[in-house]
């Protein structure tokens, strides 16, 4: 009986947050990336479309190649999104104990986490790096749209979100980081080709907004088309309210890199 009860709760799932969006895996060598992916309506393969990729947080992390669609894809499978905005979205998984953005732990005396830091011109972490020859494949395959390529992600994909700009500075037409955190002395690199609407959560206790205000204004400095959304009194769910921003995807949509 509760094998049964085990089943139907994960079909229930599974119908809940992954219809429509087809399970693939990315490999190079003994490597894997679970990632689930979402095409347009109507799909025409001759066809190119702006491509959407988006990274999830801490607690969706595996190789289930389910959990990563707990935030963000229903607003995806919405009937009149998917008619409005067209695009190939892809949901990728970061593997347990691992992150999307090379990150460096200062503890205290007791072992307790005291501060991050997010080093410079390192190699990325596995899950990026095989993050970034997905997308380097998906772009190559003629279905992309390379002007309008987007990302975003919330909380460790929100890091991920700052760290994959830094990195390609010239890929990411626009670009929305959720209660996110990252090294902002590099957002000069990115400022002047990706837009970036930032969001936060004010009562934020596990990210705290101040990399997202420093972002925000460091962006601001350097001339970048920047937006900065703090929700009062949100804690580290954020993500509903940016989700809910009927403005998100319109904004997201209106922007290109320029040839």
């Amino acid at each position: 009986m509760r094998k049964i009860l085990f089943l139907l709760l994960m079909a229930s799932s599974l119908l809940t947050y992954g219809q429509g969006f087809e399970a693939r895996t990315f490999q190079r060598n003994a490597d894997t990336l679970p990632y689930r992916i979402l095409l347009p309506e109507n799909y025409d393969p001759g066809r190119q479309y702006p491509l959407i990729v988006f990274m999830h947080g801490a607690g969706e992390r595996g190789n289930d190649n389910q959990k990563q669609l707990t935030h963000g894809s229903k607003l995806f499978l919405n009937d009149t999104v998917r008619k409005n905005f067209p695009a190939i979205v892809v949901f990728p998984q970061c593997a347990a104990n691992a992150t999307w953005a090379v990150m460096e732990f200062a503890r205290d005396s007791t072992g307790k986490i005291s501060a991050v830091k997010f080093p410079a011109d390192v190699p990325p972490t596995k899950p990026s790096a095989l993050l970034y020859q997905l997308l380097d494949s998906l772009i190559a395959s003629g279905t992309v749209d390379s002007r309008r390529v987007y990302v975003g992600g919330l909380s460790l994909g929100g890091m991920g979100t700052f760290d994959i700009l830094a990195r390609f500075p010239n890929r990411f037409a626009a670009a929305f980081p959720i209660c996110g955190a990252g090294n902002e002395a590099l957002s000069s690199r990115y400022a002047k080709n990706t837009a970036v609407w930032i969001f936060h959560g004010g009562a934020d206790p596990v990210v705290p907004p101040v990399s997202s205000r420093l972002f925000y204004s460091q962006l601001q400095k350097a001339g970048a088309d920047v937006k900065y959304t703090e929700y009062p009194g949100v804690g580290h769910n954020s993500w509903d309210n940016a989700f809910a921003e009927p403005e998100l995807l319109p904004w997201l949509f209106s922007h290109a890199l320029k040839q």
